[in-house]
Order: C-alpha cells, then structure tokens, then sequence
C-alpha cells in the first residue's frame, strides 16, 4: 500500500496503527519512531518490527518485519530476472529508457527535502558542504564520512549543543485519549522486559550466528573469491553504515558495485533504484537488484539465473537480518535513549552529512544518464567527473526536464511523475 520511500509507509502505519486500529499510542508511535532513527538500516521496516515486538514481543516483531519485506523483495527478484533475461527486448529498454532520467528529479528532491530537516546553521551547512567535497572530489569512503561526521557531532554536542543539536525526534507528549483505546498488554510487556547483559548477551549469540552463518558458509565451500561470499561481506558492511536512509548508501553501493566489483554498468544503478522505487517494500531493497546481478554476471559454476536467485537471497539476508538483531537488542532500552542530547547531536551531524553524500548522488546519476560517456581524471589530487559533451543524451535531458516539472513546478506525487516520464521515454525511445 506504499511506495516510494519511508515517508509514506511511516505515514500509512501511522494511520492503520494508530488512528484506525488503535493498536498503539500516538505516544508509542513516536517514541518507537524516534529509536529507529537513530538506527542504521531502513527506518520503516525497523518501525514495523519494533511495533511487531510491542504487541507480541519476538513473534510479533518477526512477523512484521518479514512481512513488511516480503512483498518488495518479491517484486524486485521478479524484476530483476526479466531485467537480466529479456534486457534486450525494446519494450524493456523503452520503459527504462523513460524511468532513469526521472529518477534524477526524485534523488534532487530527496536533497532538498532531508536538508531542510537539518540545515539549520552554519555548522550543519559546514558539515555538509565538507562532506559533498569528501566523496565527490576526493574519494573517501562513505564509512569514514559517517564515522567522521558522527564523531564530529558527539563533541560538538559537549561544546556548542544549540549548534548541533537540530534533529530533537518528534514530539512525544503524552497522548492519554489515546492510551484508552490501545492494547495495555502490549504496554505492560514492553514495561516488564528490562534490558540486562544477560539478555543481551542471549540476542547476539542468537543474531550474530544467524547472520553470519551464510557468508562463512559459503566462503568454506566456495572460497573467499566466490561473489557470494564478497556480496555477503560488502553488505554487511553496508547494513551497519546506513545512515540518514536509503539514498545516502546508495552512492556508497552504486559506485564500489561499478567501479570496485564491476557487478553493475554504470546506468544500470538507476534502474535498480527505478524498480525500487515504482515496488512496495522498503527503497533499500535496490540492494537485491545489485546482489543479483552482480551473482548473474558471475555465476561461477552454477547457471546465471540460479546464481542471481542466490546472490540476490544473500544480499537480502545480510541487510535485513541486522536490523531485527538491532531492534530485538535495543528496544527495551528505548526509553533510556529519549532525549539523550549527545546521540541527537551525532544522529544531526551525521544526517547533514548525508546531504553531501545524496548531492554527490544525484550528480554522479545526472552525468551517467545525461551522457552516454563519463570520464575519471585526476586534477591536483581532486576526483573529477568530465563528460564528452558530444554524448550527451538529447531526449534524456527532455525526460529528466519534465520530471523536474513534474515534480517541483506542478507539485505532482511520485507515482505521476514516474508513469509520466516512462510513457513520455517510450515513445521518444521507439521515434529515434
């Protein structure tokens, strides 16, 4: 019932949980929504989940965490595998050929709309400005700008707090008309689990195993240079860094799997990133898309279709997985975690942060669709994206100028501006 991102499947729990149900406070709600921002991973399907827990404890969490997963990671297999079988069918091109240029209006629009959630002051302007500068024109891994800017933000929050200090959560007054209708067991259960070392130490001796188990699996029977095994590590590795939403990793993921792995060609990014966004599920499940053909394109001994069915299992294993370890660990230590002003300042720092990292995005996607032929040259130790301006893609830059219409002139949602775009690409891919 949702698409496009966490705003909206926020928004749809919100109305089902909260106001026609009547499952959970509007107070609950927040205080859960506030804790799983904090988290790395994506923050819906850790709301379902956390939700899940509080009205049946582990059943209940695993069974809305999978389920909020299943749809998407459904419809992105199925996708992926007509991409990679049938990609040389024109009517495949032709919808893709429309879809990726107006994903470009859509990465700008998540520029504008997370920086003017937290770029309230020069310090966030600072962070963000040095953070574009870091990815884009010197290379430095995404893990180092979130570990820097979360560093950054935790002392700045012991100097200058108003100065960093600019995600405080949502409101969490309580809502007591509504605490009359929810489910008091639910309430009660959430009180009485009481976070202790004991229990901790039982989570991650149950977790770490489960979440682990495949990737040394597959390394003792395949090797540490089987793709499995590399998609395995690489996305884990991504699970525990994804911070600030889906599209802050994304640049991370789009450029080791193009130019580390070589799993993807450049264009092909955007349209991993179109089936996720035009699919139900949470918009990180573009990762299965990457698993998936990173395993087709180098299936080893197996066939690429069953290679890409495995490597698309593993890619969805290692980034859902830690998150339900992050909530079954955590949640009854929510609580404890309101209002602490140093995690809100590290969580601000590192969100403006993301704004640099999604600018740098949204560029390196604009050149790779625009173009038909980007180069890398080194200029006084700088990274520099030169494109031959002689490729430039004349109805690719129509596309993405009306998807800039769509969506910042004319206001119009998501779903409008995608069918428009790909209805619009299809008939100039089959003119030409």
């Amino acid at each position: 019932m949702s698409f496009g991102g966490p705003a909206g499947q926020i928004a749809v729990m919100h109305r089902i949980l909260v106001e026609e149900k009547k499952w959970i406070s509007e107070d609950r709600f927040l205080h859960a929504l506030n804790y799983c921002m904090l988290l790395p991973g994506p923050e819906a399907q850790q709301l379902a989940t956390y939700i899940g827990w509080l009205l049946h404890r582990t059943k209940g969490g695993l069974m809305a965490g999978i389920l909020f997963i299943v749809p998407g990671a459904i419809s992105i297999l199925a996708l992926s595998i007509l991409y990679a079988e049938y990609q040389d069918v024109r009517f495949v091109q032709a919808v893709f050929f429309g879809l990726k240029p107006a994903i470009i209006a859509i990465v700008f629009e998540a520029v504008l709309r997370i920086s003017s959630r937290v770029i309230k002051n020069n310090a966030m302007t600072c962070i963000a400005v040095m953070s574009f500068v870091a990815i884009f024109f010197l290379n430095v891994p995404f893990p180092v700008i979130v570990i820097a800017a979360g560093l950054i933000g935790f002392l700045g929050g012991r100097v200058a707090p108003e100065k960093f200090v600019v995600i405080k959560g949502h409101s969490t007054q309580s809502d007591s008309s509504g605490e009359l209708n929810v489910n008091h067991n639910a309430i009660i259960q959430l009180n009485s689990v009481q976070p202790s070392w004991r229990r901790s130490l039982r989570i991650c001796g149950l977790f770490l195993p489960l979440w682990f188990a495949p990737i040394f699996a597959v390394r003792f029977i395949l090797g540490e240079t089987s793709v499995f095994y590399e998609e395995g590590i690489f996305f884990s590795k991504t699970a525990v860094l994804t911070f600030g939403g889906a599209y802050a990793v994304l640049a991370y993921i789009g450029q080791q799997a193009v130019e580390h792995y070589q799993w993807l060609q450049p264009g092909e990014m955007m349209d991993g990133l179109g089936m996720a966004e035009t699919t139900p599920g949470p918009l990180i499940m573009v990762v299965q898309f990457v698993g998936f053909m990173g395993a087709y394109r180098n299936p080893g001994t197996f066939s690429p279709l069953f290679a890409g069915m495995l490597g698309s299992l593993m890619t969805t294993w290692t980034t859902f997985v830690p998150c339900f370890f992050w909530i079954f660990l955590g949640a009854p230590s929510v609580e404890r975690l309101r209002g602490n002003r140093l995690l809100s300042a590290a969580l601000s720092s590192i969100t403006a942060a993301v704004v640099g990292v999604v600018l740098n995005l949204a560029i390196w996607f604009s050149l790779h669709t625009l173009f038909g032929s980007v180069s890398v040259q080194n200029y006084a130790g700088l990274r520099l994206f030169v494109p031959d301006w002689t490729s430039v893609e004349v109805s690719a830059c129509f596309v993405a100028s009306m998807a800039f219409l769509l969506t910042f002139r004319w206001r119009q949602g998501m779903a409008v501006t995608l069918t428009t775009c790909c209805v619009v690409g299809a008939v100039l891919y089959f003119l030409r």
